[in-house]
C-alpha cells in the first residue's frame, strides 16, 4: 500500500485484550501507518508492540470517559481520520455513552469506516480500495426538505 492511513484504535476496557489480540495480529499493516488510540488502549498496543520489537506511530490521546472519544470524533471532523476501529462492549453501560455515540455518529456523517468487531476490521485492512488511486468516496449528500414537499 503506497497510501499512509491515520487509523483511531478505540476498545472499551472488557474489549482491550480483544484489541491487543488483534493489533499483534495486524502488526504488520498497522505498522505501516499513524495510530491514534484512546489513552489506556494505546498504551496497551505500544507496550505490546514494544515487547516484540514492533515500530509503529502511536499518538495517545485521553482515556475515553476522560475526553479521548471526543478528541477522536473532532479528528474524524477535520477529516484526520482514515479508518476507526472501535472494538465496543456492548453487554455492560459505559458512563461515556453520549461521546461515545457522537464518534459513531461523526463517523457515520463524514463518511469514516468505521469496524466495531474483529471481522469487520480485518475485512475493512484488506480492502484493495485503499491500494486504487483512482477510488475516491463521495461525499455524503444530506437534502434537506421542509415539510409538505
Amino acid at each position: 500500500m503506497n497510501k499512509r492511513l491515520t487509523i483511531a484504535l478505540v476498545a472499551h476496557d472488557r474489549r482491550k485484550a480483544d484489541m491487543v489480540e488483534w493489533a499483534l495480529h495486524n502488526a504488520e499493516f498497522l505498522s505501516h501507518h499513524k495510530l491514534v488510540c484512546t489513552g489506556t488502549t494505546g498504551g496497551l498496543i505500544a507496550k505490546a508492540f514494544g515487547e516484540r520489537g514492533i515500530n509503529a506511530e502511536i499518538i495517545c490521546m485521553h482515556s475515553g470517559p476522560l475526553g479521548g472519544d471526543a478528541e477522536i470524533a473532532a479528528m474524524v471532523v477535520c477529516k484526520q481520520i482514515s479508518l476507526a476501529i472501535f472494538l465496543i462492549d456492548d453487554l455492560n453501560p459505559q458512563p461515556h455513552e453520549a461521546d461515545i455515540q457522537m464518534l459513531l455518529r461523526q463517523c457515520r456523517v463524514h463518511n469514516v469506516p468505521i469496524a466495531c468487531n474483529r471481522y469487520s476490521a480485518d475485512l475493512m485492512l484488506t480492502s484493495s480500495l485503499w491500494d486504487e488511486d483512482s477510488y475516491v468516496p463521495t461525499e455524503p449528500k444530506y437534502i434537506y426538505f421542509s415539510r409538505g414537499e
